[in-house]
């Protein structure tokens, strides 16, 4: 039997970026954030990280860089006993029309290949409209965050509410 997943975005639904995020100080989780993936991994969920980092790519940001910021977000994520199964990323330049950058889903089919996910029992949870089209186009249910976008399944304001969201549609507990 297939899992079930829940597949973040990473800036504007785990941490800010208000500024482009390129080095682990730069890296500034959202409150709740921990908690709320938390609650997704007791539900059963497999949660991952699919995210562009076009920086790399336009060089503004090597991937051991990267490596580093993702390192730190785990361990702060792991504070409040949140597990990411794995984070995907695009390391192509925006305009590269590469198989793998969002609004493509090969990052999500991609992971639900390697670890048996039932896309359609799935959620991509993101804060841009190529997040929603990505997931749209793998089959997952999708949850905006940010103000209401109609392609989205849902819109919420936050990754918390978001979990909040996914728990109630399973009749879980809010995060």
């Amino acid at each position: 039997m297939a899992d079930k997943a829940v597949f973040l975005d990473r800036d504007g639904v785990i941490n800010d970026h208000v500024t482009y995020v390129n080095t682990p100080e730069d890296l500034i989780l959202f409150p709740g954030v921990g908690k709320a993936i938390k609650k997704l991994n007791d539900a059963g969920y497999k949660v991952f990280v699919v995210t562009n980092q076009g920086g790399v790519g336009l060089g503004f940001m090597k991937e051991d860089n990267l490596r580093a910021v993702h390192d730190k977000m785990e361990r702060e994520l792991e504070q409040d006993g949140a597990i990411l199964d794995e984070i995907a990323y695009c390391p192509h330049k925006p305009k590269s029309n590469c198989a793998c950058r969002k609004p493509e889903p090969k990052m999500i089919l991609d992971l639900a290949e390697k670890y048996n996910i039932d896309v359609k029992q799935s959620y991509m949870v993101g804060d841009r409209d190529t997040d929603v089209y990505a997931g749209q186009k793998a089959g997952a249910k999708t949850i905006f965050i940010g103000e209401p976008f109609a392609q989205a399944d849902y819109s919420v304001p936050t990754l918390v509410a978001a979990a909040d969201l996914i728990l109630s549609q399973e009749g879980g507990q809010p995060a």
